[in-house]
């Protein structure tokens, strides 16, 4: 499982040109399910993200976690990032968790960041989807399972 996390000030996600998941102040995350991917790959990467610290102290330091500054988190299924990009000019989806899998560890993986205490918004499992988004600093980063 492989998630991209970003800072945001706050963020959207739009399914046929209608909102479906709007946050303030938090993370957005990006998540891939790959074929191997378990139900503890889901908790353990969606506690990861609870409690990474990468929001500032007053001394403008990463030392606040999306917990500890009450945050949001906006969650966004992105099979793409699971696939293999190594030859050739395609990327090749072979890795990606089928579908019924990806979308059952999918919302674990949410259930679990819920779980947490926090408010938690989704896209659309499967959808075409819209992000907008303001990366805050940028900061950005890429957690795995």
């Amino acid at each position: 499982m492989k998630a991209v996390i970003q800072r945001v000030s706050e963020a959207q996600v739009s399914v046929e040109q209608t909102v479906v998941g709007r946050i303030g102040p938090g993370l957005v995350v990006l998540l891939g399910v790959a074929k191997e991917d378990t139900a503890e790959d889901a908790d353990y990467l969606a506690d990861r993200i609870l409690a990474f610290r990468i929001f500032d102290d007053e001394a403008g330091k990463m030392n606040h976690s999306v917990q500890d500054i009450g945050g949001q988190i906006l969650v966004i299924s992105q099979f793409t990032l699971v696939a293999t990009v190594v030859k050739g000019r395609r990327p090749s989806f072979e890795a990606v968790a089928g579908r019924e899998s990806a979308q059952r560890l999918y919302h674990r993986f949410v259930d679990r960041l819920i779980a947490g205490g926090l408010t938690v918004e989704t896209g659309r499992f499967g959808a075409q989807m819209i992000v907008s988004l303001h990366n805050d600093g940028p900061v950005t980063f890429i957690l795995e399972s």
